[in-house]
């Protein structure tokens, strides 16, 4: 709607409403989901106890007459000295089993176990997926950052540029959902390690990037719908690379660590690259220095974006080293420890089962060999006439 209502001319101002209206009820749907499933929860009849909390209270109050005559005939003193030798190896078990953050720096687990936040900083394969991070976002973002500048320059009108920094916002939201989706479904049937699609985003943002820096005739169009997708794209597959190669436990950081990709790319490639760059062709074409500069022509970003151009196929390149080096890893079963956590949580439940409904018979048969007892008892009691 963006677009339509900058290029239709004399929009009419119903129309505006129309949208607008459209627009607030797309907003607001999902709340048709939610209070859907709150009347759902709220009208579902209440579900009986379940057999867990039983049990938990029938451990509880179950106690072993046994043990508990053993334990009273212990002396104090050996009470004590077992106490204090239990704790002393609690003490030792939980130093040797809390080693240095250092200790293992340079030895990191398998891909896909936890990785601490050291050993994931310090790994190369983080290293490498930094490296193409740097080349490909910072690409991008100069381009998107730069967008109006790049219009001006090669003499498209006001409202083009406009509908192109419409375009690059629109063609990012769906760049982050078609890569996350595409980058899954490959994984999962064709078994394609997800940084070879990394690598196939960052050949197309070469592709933006050369119609920028060759100046093609409306080719502005095309390049802010492909480097606004791509954009887009690398970033659910960089945060999805980290989660499943580096573990989910200090997923948190490292997906910040994996954000400071684009400030330090953006500073490579936007300020010292391509804004030097425009600045010195526009002192060329007569600008002052110290005022607002402006530069006209195809040579204000050509060299700049020649030079993004070769650093983001610089980035495709090592992105799929990255590929090569985890292909084994994608290869193999990638969820498959946590179907194995599912898997032993269910068979915990049916064994804590179990041991509830033997508890119950024991505590049931207990009850009535100690009746019979009793019974037999007063019985031969009675027959001694005593």
């Amino acid at each position: 709607m963006n677009v339509v209502e900058l290029e239709v001319i004399h929009f009419p101002k119903p129309a505006y409403y129309v949208t607008a209206v459209v627009l607030l009820l797309l907003i607001f749907f999902p709340i048709v989901i939610v209070v859907k499933q709150e009347l759902k929860t709220y009208l579902a009849p209440p579900e009986p106890a379940t057999a867990a909390a039983t049990s938990a209270a029938i451990v509880t109050i179950t106690v072993n007459e046994k043990t508990r005559a053993s334990s009273n005939n212990v002396a104090p003193e050996s009470t004590d000295h077992r106490h204090q030798a239990t704790a002393a190896a609690a003490a030792n078990d939980d130093a040797d089993s809390s080693p240095s953050c250092f200790q293992d720096v340079f030895r990191p687990p398998a891909r896909g176990q936890d990785y601490t936040i050291l050993q994931a900083l310090f790994s190369v394969d983080m290293l490498v997926l930094f490296v193409a991070t740097i080349c490909g976002i910072g690409g991008t973002l100069t381009a998107v950052d730069n967008m109006g500048q790049i219009g001006q320059s090669l003499g498209y009108p006001q409202r083009s540029i406009t509908t192109f920094v419409s375009l690059v916002s629109i063609w990012n939201y769906a760049g982050r959902v078609v890569a996350g989706f595409a980058s899954e479904y490959v994984l999962a049937r064709y078994k394609v390690p997800r940084p070879l699609a990394l690598t196939v985003v960052l050949l197309l943002a070469c592709v933006g990037h050369a119609l920028i820096a060759f100046g093609v005739n409306n080719g502005l169009y095309a390049a802010s719908v492909i480097l606004g997708f791509c954009f887009g794209a690398q970033w659910p597959l960089l945060f999805a690379i980290i989660s499943e190669v580096f573990g989910l436990k200090y997923y948190s950081t490292l997906y910040n660590f994996g954000a400071v990709a684009s400030p330090v790319g953006s500073y490579i490639l936007n300020v010292r690259i391509a804004g030097r760059m425009y600045d010195r062709e526009a002192l060329r074409q007569g600008g002052q220095r110290g005022k607002d500069l402006t530069c006209i022509g195809v040579r204000c970003f050509r060299e700049s974006f020649l030079i993004i151009t070769g650093v983001t196929l610089l980035g495709a390149l090592v992105s799929l080293l990255l590929a090569w080096r985890t292909r084994n890893f994608y290869r193999g079963d990638l969820y498959g420890r946590f179907r194995e956590v599912g898997m032993v949580g269910a068979t915990a439940g049916g064994a804590n089962d179990r041991k509830v409904h033997e508890a119950e018979a024991s505590t049931s048969g207990g009850a009535s060999d100690s009746d019979t007892k009793d019974t037999s008892s007063s019985e031969t009691v009675n027959g001694s006439k005593v």
